[in-house]
């Protein structure tokens, strides 16, 4: 069997049908796998002095509490406090990053899935000298490209003039890099950092 690198193994959920009584795998906490690999990669570079890189908490605002127990509380309701930026931010070798990282499971990333405040503060990042991108992972080919924003903004700029409102996979591997899946880190994005900024 084989393990994460952190010594976890993956478990494939199953769950029973009611119709028929049969297992049919569960696909509903997919992208978190995506998420978790990102995390991974930039733990391995925080442990190893390579980047200092963290997802951004959502900021949210908590509005209803129950308090079942005196050391149990459940939080019943709450809202985002305001509009998030983008998934992760950091440092490497003295350059401010900042990215999203997306997935999709169709032949193309729909644009939708970036907010506009997101790509706007992605702009203002790069105008300032930092690197901002998109991580964007297909996973019916299980290619994950490095997309920088100054690139994606061909295609936003397209999506918001009524043009087409999604980028292919031949898109992406047009004006992004490609990143092959790794044991340690496993998404080696600062390679391609190095590559082109460096």
């Amino acid at each position: 069997m084989i393990k994460y690198p952190d010594g976890k193994q993956y478990q494939q959920k199953l769950e029973k049908t009611e119709k028929n009584n049969v297992q049919q795998v569960n696909y509903s906490n997919r992208g978190m796998l995506f998420e978790e690999a990102v995390n991974q990669s930039n733990l391995y570079y925080l442990e190893h002095g390579i980047a200092i890189i963290h997802k951004k908490p959502t900021p949210i605002q908590i509005v209803k509490v129950d308090y079942p127990a005196r050391s149990a509380a459940v939080i019943k309701e709450a809202y985002y406090k305001l509009a998030s930026t983008t998934d992760y931010n950091g440092v490497y070798r003295g350059r401010y990053i900042d990215f999203e990282a997306k997935e999709t499971r169709q032949k193309s990333f729909p644009l939708k899935n970036l907010h506009e405040h997101q790509v706007k503060h992605m702009q203002q990042v790069r105008s300032h000298g930092g690197i901002a991108f998109v991580l964007l992972h297909f996973v019916q080919f299980d290619e994950i490209y490095f997309i920088p924003i100054e690139k994606l903004l061909t295609f936003w700029d397209r999506m918001v003039q009524g043009g087409r409102k999604s980028m292919t996979r031949t898109e992406a591997a047009e004006i992004g890099e490609l990143i092959k899946f790794g044991l340690l880190p496993r998404i080696d994005y600062i390679k391609i950092i190095q590559e082109l900024y460096e």
